[in-house]
């Protein structure tokens, strides 16, 4: 079977480090929006502009992390791509990784995935960061999500398609260590995803180095 970019990279780090020095780092799986799926380039939109996809890698990577990504291809099946981004998390928990050193970043479809790989992990120490998924569509259309983990949303107050994950948290309650909401205001609608802003890159990596409040 042919390696995606992310297997091939998992599988790169797993034969040059030894598992002392594998332990030591932290990995950021990050999960881009449905407009950059079967792109070649960064993917622009009519209504918000460019998707800086290599800034938003970049900037993650600049921040210390390992950072495990790449462009989907068109059409991708969330539940069959989580099931992908799981079994690289259970290689590099083999491997002597830490659950909380592991944290899995996604963007509206993106973070659809990244509920799903909550879901499928099924590890209250792995740390989730959901960008502008949750709904009320979406917590009727995929009813089998559960989450687990530390758990942090992040919606953007003039988004009409992100919003709170409350219901999502309070069916997964007993499953959840940390659970943590912002909301911010910047104006962007759907498009503040598309670029590395700090108000949501800077809690997401605050949540990603353990820090929960």
């Amino acid at each position: 079977m042919k390696l995606s970019k992310v297997s091939a990279v998992v599988t790169a780090i797993i034969l040059i480090m030894s598992s002392h020095t594998l332990s030591a780092q932290k990995f950021l799986f990050y999960l881009h929006g449905a407009i950059m799926e079967g792109q070649k380039g960064n993917a622009v939109s009519p209504y918000f502009g460019e998707y800086h996809y290599d800034s938003i890698v970049d900037t993650f990577r600049n921040s210390g992390f390992t950072v495990m990504s790449e462009i989907r291809k068109a059409n991708t099946n969330i539940a069959d791509y989580a099931r992908h981004v799981t079994a690289e998390i259970d290689s590099l928990m083999k491997q002597g990784v830490k659950a909380n050193d592991i944290t899995v970043i996604g963007a509206s479809k993106g973070a659809l995935i990244a509920m799903y790989v909550s879901t499928f992990v099924k590890n209250r120490d792995v740390n989730f960061v959901f960008l502008a998924a949750c709904n009320d569509g979406n917590f009727s259309a995929f009813p089998d999500i559960q989450f687990y983990g530390n758990i942090l949303s992040i919606y953007e107050k003039s988004d009409d398609i992100g919003e709170s994950c409350i219901r999502f948290k309070n069916k997964a309650s007993s499953t959840i260590d940390h659970y943590k909401e912002i909301e911010i205001n910047t104006g962007l609608q759907h498009g503040f995803l598309f670029r590395p802003l700090p108000q949501w890159v800077t809690p997401a990596t605050n949540w990603a180095n353990g820090k929960y409040e």
